[in-house]
């Protein structure tokens, strides 16, 4: 299970990395949107904080995984984002479910793994 629990925070925190690095270098051409995902593009772009914060979150935490320096509070600062991108495949581009669960599914196994980690957060 160690090994399984390393390959999968690897190839979490690669896909983290990613995303953010082509992100705040412009790698990547923006994907033509249409319908409910351009009106929600358009907002995203209108809150001109909200992509450059998760982006940021998302490079810290992938560097976190790749590194296995704080990968507790990786998992925890990520989660509400793979959240997030799981709901906007399912809503909005169902096309890319499969990597968006994925995501979420690595994101959950890794908080599995790493729960003795949580356990004092939940006692009174």
């Amino acid at each position: 299970m160690k090994i399984a629990t390393t390959i999968v925070r690897i190839l979490i925190g690669l896909l983290l990395l990613f995303a953010s690095i082509s992100y705040f270098l412009h790698l990547m051409p923006e994907p033509e949107t249409t319908g409910n995902f351009k009106a929600f593009n358009v907002g995203l772009i209108a809150a001109t904080y909200i992509m450059p914060l998760a982006k940021a979150i998302e490079l810290l935490s992938g560097l976190a995984f790749v590194t296995n320096k704080f990968v507790t509070l990786a998992n925890i600062m990520v989660l509400p984002i793979t959240i997030n991108i799981l709901f906007i495949n399912i809503f909005l581009t169902p096309e890319n479910i499969p990597i968006a669960a994925a995501l979420f599914m690595g994101n959950l196994f890794l908080i599995s793994r790493y729960w003795d980690n949580y356990k004092s957060v939940f006692t009174p």
